[in-house]
């Protein structure tokens, strides 16, 4: 019964967060859209779906007991599976996997029966990924028709499509991951094929690099393209130069990702299946063709407890903790309809599952260990080696009551001195997502995204969210105020500020006080220990250069990760379309062609805003819609400060009359601090360009409370999250809003 008590507890100090994600994505809703079901009711229902394989293997079985179990291991948020188990268990879909991987043949007969497929599990709540290297290269001869093949790329836009006509549950576009092997004919269109951010926007994309193409980037040398038809040469290039392209897109757009064929394939465990060609849409699931896989996180924060006055992790109930989950993971494969008998019967045969953990850079603060040291790394590999080692450990266990895997024979164990295994794999570092969010935790395995931010509510109202580690031991320490907090939410970081001791500066290290190779250095120590692969996102600056990102890629190769990719902040801005269809390069084609004279009249509006200099009237005159000038004035102040806020305004309207976004300039004077801030309605007032940053952003952007129709130019920023304007992470491989939940991949 205590037992019971604490999990009703736990549900009942869900975030509010928490309770708007659930509200949004995972609680059953009647025919009118309203929520018909509560958190607790939730759980239990998915807890008693699942409970419910047991009778399977033990005709005896205390359903209710498991169940119970199962209840508690949720409800207490040391454990959630993947979001189609929490959505789909005990109701009518029943799809319970989140990991696809669909073969795509060379015929068109294969192809459009994989975008048929691809289209039923989107419908179910899962995410695909595929394999195009076995599709002949452009301008092919097709022997049928006697015409020429259109070749990957082209195909894939026909999957695109598909998957924007379809919602993944209902609550979603599907996810999709597009491989290509480096040395297949049309790589360079390949690694080109998102420089048009309008298009493939429902596709993560990665170039299938082997070890010999390593090598020859090594050396500098040329390599063969092979011709997937007959597997001949059929062309060579400079590996370097094709290295350098894709260097180049990433950094440039954050696509294409790698992933390292050969290094996925020495951990292949079952072999005499077949080959891996593909991942899962974020990569940390590589599949077999037609295979799908079931996941789930542990929630770290669960298990620190006090030793000898000392905080310490308690592997005593983490080991409970993931014997338990191993068996609810194992028994959703078998709870689960999927989609295609062709994919049961493959999962079947495999049963492959994937617990991994969420919540490491929460446990780490709890620690009192920055992300970016040598102990983080240590413990990150104490954590991952004694899940490996456990997991394995249950699934044997299971295995003497349940039997081995069908395929046991074709893999890497049947030599093993036990002889037993249930699952032909164990662990993946998948995205949490939404599940964090719901756990009150950290995503995954990646560093805090922010220590605070603000979320937008309703129309005017905004809520403070603060990390609840960072916020429990800020009043612990008797720092903490809700001023102060603004000020982190605006930066992100408590780096740099003098009102957090300089010790906890250090300890709340977020994504982008991490340098790059503290980042693929933490992936490797995971993956090492995984069996499947790791979901992460190396995040860099704006500022980073190409040649940073070829150092992570280098080193993700060297390290022996089995894929990586990289977010360039502000690299996904969409461009703003010329009429003509052409790649804008100036962004300019809604103001004054040149030598056209400025109209003699142009609308606008006046603000006056209190700043710490005195009151600033902020005019700002509009052409097409647009700001198109900027004149401000500073009143009562001395005559320094008065022509420098003339300049401040005659630069602004210098870059907006050539063209440079109104989102740009806010980036750059946004949060530039003086000697006096004021607070205001709104926040604080750092300095007169922040005020003028704010005007601009409550006017203009998505995000702001202005009339956005009215400024129909100022497009939403793919960094900017569809659903609720506020900005995005990426993490985990994917996009996720911390604002809302709103995530395109778990």
């Amino acid at each position: 019964m205590s037992r019971r008590s604490k999990s009703n507890d736990a549900i009942n100090f869900l975030s509010n967060n928490s309770r708007i994600v659930l509200e949004r994505r995972y609680l059953k809703k009647d025919q009118a859209g309203k929520v018909c079901e509560s958190p607790e009711q939730m759980f239990r229902r998915v807890a008693a779906h699942i409970a419910q394989a047991e009778k399977n293997y033990d005709k005896k079985a205390d359903l209710k007991a498991i169940e119970d179990k199962f209840y508690c291991l949720m409800s207490e948020f040391k454990f959630l599976p993947n979001s189609p188990t929490l959505m789909n268990a005990g109701r009518d879909l029943g799809q319970l996997a989140a990991c696809f991987v669909l073969p795509v043949k060379d015929s068109i007969n294969d192809i459009f029966e994989a975008v048929k497929n691809a289209a039923t599990i989107h419908k179910s709540g899962g995410g695909t990924g595929f394999s195009f290297s076995r599709l002949r290269p452009e301008n092919s001869r097709v022997g049928s028709t006697g015409g020429v093949a259109s070749g990957p790329v082209s195909f894939m836009k026909i999957f695109n499509t598909a998957t924007e006509q379809v919602k993944q549950g209902g609550t979603r576009r599907g996810a999709n991951m597009a491989v290509l092997r480096v040395d297949h004919p049309d790589i360079m269109a390949f690694i080109k094929c998102k420089n048009n951010k309008a298009e493939l926007n429902n596709f993560n994309i990665s170039v299938g690099v082997t070890d010999k193409f390593m090598a020859a980037v090594q050396d500098e040398a040329e390599y063969d393209l092979i011709d997937p038809r007959n597997q001949e040469v059929s062309g060579r290039l400079n590996a370097m130069a094709v290295y350098q392209e894709l260097v180049k897109q990433a950094w440039s757009t954050g696509d294409p990702g790698i992933i390292f064929l050969d290094e996925i394939n020495r951990y292949n465990t079952t072999p005499g299946v077949g080959d891996i060609e593909s991942t899962n849409p974020c990569g940390e699931q590589p599949l077999l063709p037609m295979e799908a896989c079931n996941l789930g996180s542990i929630n770290l924060t669960k298990f620190v407890i006090e030793k000898d006055g000392n905080p310490a992790i308690d592997y005593d109930s983490f080991k409970e903790t993931i014997h338990l989950s191993v068996r609810f993971l194992d028994n959703t494969i078998d709870m689960s309809k999927y989609p295609l008998d062709e994919i049961a019967l493959m999962v079947k045969s495999n049963r492959k599952i994937g617990l991994g953990i969420m919540g490491f850079a929460d446990l780490l603060f709890m620690l009192n260990l920055p992300y970016d040291s040598n102990d983080a790394i240590d413990t990150a590999e104490q954590i991952m080696s004694f899940l490996q080692k456990e997991s394995h450990a249950a699934s044997c266990t299971l295995a003497k009551s349940r039997g081995n895997f069908l395929n046991f024979e074709h893999s890497i164990y049947k030599d093993d001195e036990t002889g037993r295994m249930r699952n032909a794999t164990t662990t993946t570092i998948a995205p949490t997502g939404t599940l964090s969010i719901i756990a009150g935790c950290s995503s995954g395995i990646e560093p805090a995204f922010a220590l605070s931010f603000v979320r937008n509510v309703m129309d005017n109202d905004k809520l403070l969210e603060v990390n609840p580690v960072f916020e429990r031991i800020s009043k612990a320490k008797g720092f903490y105020s809700e001023e102060l907090m603004e000020q982190v939410a605006e930066n992100g970081t408590a780096k740099g500020n003098s009102h957090i001791p300089v010790a906890l500066r250090t300890i709340f290290v977020t994504a982008h006080d991490i340098k790059p190779e503290v980042h693929i250095r933490m992936q490797a120590a995971f993956q090492r220990h995984t069996d499947n692969a790791v979901s992460k996102t190396v995040n860099l600056p704006h500022d980073a250069t190409r040649e940073d990102v070829k150092y992570i890629y280098d080193q993700a190769f060297k390290l022996k990760c089995k894929g990586v990719t990289i977010y360039r902040d502000g690299s996904k801005d969409n461009q703003v379309l010329s009429i003509s269809g052409k790649e804008n390069k100036d962004n300019s084609n809604d103001f004054l062609s040149a030598g056209q004279k400025r109209p003699s009249i142009l609308e606008g509006f006046t603000q006056k805003i209190k700043t710490g200099m005195g009151y600033l009237y902020i005019t700002v005159s509009e052409f097409n819609n647009r700001p198109f000038e900027l004149f401000a004035t500073i009143g009562k102040s001395g005559k320094s400060t008065m022509a420098k806020t003339e300049a401040i305004g005659r630069l602004i309207s210098l870059a907006l009359r050539s063209g440079v976004e109104v989102e740009e300039i806010i980036d750059q004077i946004k949060g530039i601090r003086g000697e006096h801030a004021v607070f205001q309605e709104g926040g604080l007032i750092y300095s007169i360009p922040d005020a003028i940053a704010k005007v601009l952003e409550k006017r203009y952007m998505v995000n702001g409370n202005g009339n956005t129709k009215k400024h129909p130019v100022n497009r939403l920023k793919s960094d900017v999250c569809p659903e609720c304007g506020q900005t995005v992470a990426f993490e985990e491989g994917c996009m996720k809003c911390y604002a809302c939940g709103f995530t395109k991949c778990s």
